[in-house]
């Protein structure tokens, strides 16, 4: 979960982890380790239709979640980090 500053809404403040409760570490308004941001819109032929869930996960609890999964993600390397 992201806080912004109530005046300058792009000045991130506080991230914290949904799944643990952990504070991530943020100064001068940027995240200053690992985190998993997730953003999505439910289409048709959902149950959530037009329904937006946003949550953020430390990096500890994101190796946790893909740990289970039946299929591995996909890791490609990034040249450029943003």
């Amino acid at each position: 979960m992201r806080k912004y500053n109530e005046e300058n809404e792009r000045q991130l403040e506080e991230v914290v982890c949904n799944k643990c409760g952990r504070h991530l570490k943020v100064e001068n308004g940027m995240l200053k380790e690992g985190c998993f941001g997730a953003d999505v819109v439910f289409g048709y032929f959902s149950e959530k239709d037009g329904i937006r869930h946003k949550f953020d996960l430390c990096e500890k609890c994101y190796d946790a979640l893909i740990g289970v999964f039946s299929l591995p993600v996909c890791e490609t390397e990034e040249k450029e980090l943003c």
